[in-house]
């Protein structure tokens, strides 16, 4: 076992970048067409007196965090910010160096379990502690020149998970996770509530123009043909969802011959699983439909966060369940969500960097240690490049997952967002990952899936960038 670290944060930095859609990403009470890109920079001091500069980001996405109607995405984004700026202060105040994990569970303590467990804003506070935790986590790795599964392996985060669970007390992370980090990953493309589903025809009075033509967002058929794409993520309208999710279910018939593989996501639109279990019968009972729903992988938060662990909601538990099983995000609220939820009749949790990275090791070790059939799911928050979506990518494939929703690629413009020099450093160094186009890049999918080897460089899945 290496040495483990121990540190303390001297400086920190945030900037914000206003980006836009490419086209418009509608998900639960939501429709995204712009939000801010949080990139944050700390400069990490050693108990050696050496220093090491760490970096995170996050895209500031409204009405995920927190869904309250009487508040704005503004409000939200507001929000999201003084999270990050509170989670710093919060850091700063230590007397004395600590491991990584140390750091974390103080900022956790003091940012997430001073709240009430009924507060409708653990994720937002969650979310500043996760920005700072992932900054320090890269600086840690940069400092001892080592990849992030690499450092985890070796044990330099000081990960203790019996502090939290005690019943992980004999876990260990790096006896149960890959020994090798995987080369490439499947995407599960997202098809979001208002994505085209065809190509629209052009307008016989005009023409189609070769370069308006390449501007346009592509039809999901168009991204399958693409991209190969096998598996899918789609969203769905609450209990009214039948006609659309119907149409999604031909053109995959349609496009994936060897069917689709694919989960539905109802964003907390469901009242109670009987709802749930209704919609799926009638999927089931449509032309096509029971052959459809063979390719169902799991369902991903029907319920609103509360309701999750409201157990009258559960009475059609089984009916749901006959399907495919049940999974947490937006309930995943804080470290004693998913063993509640288990409680309740739960499979599964997502993966998102934004909630945590030592939260996601919590519950890959729920997982391992209870066993049947417990899993964690990749899970997309419109991650945009560079440093977000290659951090939560090498997360993903430190846990072993095989497949993950990604969506920043089509809801955002490739790596527009970005300055030449990054751009510049993504084609060179993630030459496996990205494509040039025009003066931009985009992110380069093969027969459905990442290559992501390039991100096993020294840090948390890329160099400081400039």
């Amino acid at each position: 076992m290496s040495p483990i670290p121990h540190l303390r944060l001297v400086d920190f930095t945030l900037d914000l970048t206003t980006c836009h859609t490419h086209q418009p990403f509608r998900f639960g009470i939501h429709t995204l067409t712009q939000a801010e890109l949080a990139q944050a920079r700390g400069l990490v001091e050693f108990s050696d007196g050496s220093r090491t500069w760490g970096q995170a980001s996050d895209l500031l996405v409204p009405k995920w965090f927190e869904k309250d109607p009487d508040k704005s995405p503004a409000d939200d984004t507001a929000a999201l910010v003084e999270s990050i700026k509170a989670a710093a202060a919060a850091a700063a105040q230590a007397d004395t160096f600590e491991t990584a994990f140390e750091y974390w569970q103080r900022l956790h303590t003091l940012r997430v379990c001073s709240a009430e467990r009924s507060a409708g804003d653990l994720l937002v506070r969650g979310f500043g502690v996760a920005l700072l935790e992932r900054l320090v986590l890269d600086a840690v790795a940069r400092q001892a020149d080592l990849p992030f599964h690499t450092a985890l392996a070796k044990d330099i985060y000081g990960f203790a998970p019996g502090r939290i669970h005690p019943e992980l007390a004999d876990w260990r992370v790096d006896h149960t996770l890959p020994k090798q980090p995987a080369h490439s990953i499947t995407l599960r493309h997202t098809v979001g509530l208002l994505d085209p589903l065809r190509p629209s025809a052009p307008s016989a009075s005009s023409p189609p123009d070769a370069a308006d033509q390449s501007e346009k967002p592509l039809s999901l058929q168009e991204h399958i043909q693409r991209h190969g794409l096998t598996h899918f993520k789609i969203k769905v309208a609450g209990p009214e969802g039948l006609e659309r999710l119907l149409e999604v279910a031909q053109v995959l018939r349609e496009c994936v011959p060897a069917g689709a593989r694919f989960t539905l996501d109802g964003n907390e639109q469901f009242s109670d699983l009987g709802q749930l279990a209704d919609l799926l019968q009638r999927v089931h009972d449509a032309p096509g439909g029971a052959d459809f729903l063979k390719g169902l992988l799991f369902i991903e938060q029907p319920l609103s966060r509360t309701q999750t662990f409201a157990a009258e909601a559960h009475a059609e538990l089984t009916a749901v369940t006959a399907h495919a099983p049940l999974l947490i995000d937006e309930a995943d609220l804080d470290t004693w969500s998913f063993p509640e939820a288990v409680a309740l009749g739960y499979g599964g949790v997502s993966v998102k960097a934004c909630k945590g990275v030592f939260r996601a090791l919590l519950n890959a070790g729920i997982c391992h240690t209870r066993g049947g059939g417990l899993f964690q799911s990749g899970e997309d928050l419109t991650n945009l490049p560079l440093i977000a979506l290659h951090q939560d990518l090498c997360l993903m494939s430190a846990l072993g997952i095989e497949h993950l929703e990604r969506n920043g690629h089509h809801y955002f413009r490739g790596l527009d967002h970005l300055p030449q020099s990054a751009i510049a450093y993504a084609l060179d160094a993630h030459a496996d990952l990205y494509a040039r186009d025009g003066r931009s890049a985009h992110l380069t999918i093969q027969d459905g899936r990442l290559n992501i080897a390039s991100l096993q460089c020294p840090g948390f899945g890329a160099d400081l960038l400039p």
